[in-house]
């Protein structure tokens, strides 16, 4: 995903350090999992109950990222406790993580 971005950006000539990735569940998972692997991927990600898209991995310096995550408490796919655990990564990380909660499942 990371090398399509690149490349299109390239090819369709749009400011590669301007993208925001809004994705919702499994598309959340796969804007979480850039964050989580590339510094520069993304300028931020809105996060429609995301999982933690990789445990065990220390994430690349993510200051001057901002990213929204919404959750539900609940949610049957993704607990509580794994929104709250994605939060604290990307806070770790030195990202504006913010975590917003609806009384709704996934």
């Amino acid at each position: 995903m990371n090398e399509f971005l690149d490349e299109s950006a390239e090819r369709y000539s749009f400011d590669r350090d301007n993208i925001i990735a809004i994705g919702y569940s499994n598309g959340a998972n796969i804007a979480a999992s850039l964050l989580f692997h590339y510094q520069n991927a993304l300028k931020g990600a809105i996060l429609h109950h995301p999982m933690v898209p990789r445990k065990g991995i220390e994430l690349p310096d993510l200051t001057g990222k901002y990213v929204f995550i919404a959750a539900g408490t609940n949610d049957p796919i993704c607990s509580p406790m794994e929104s709250k655990e994605l939060h604290s990564m990307l806070e770790k990380a030195n990202a504006y993580a913010e975590l917003h909660w609806e009384n709704r499942g996934h």
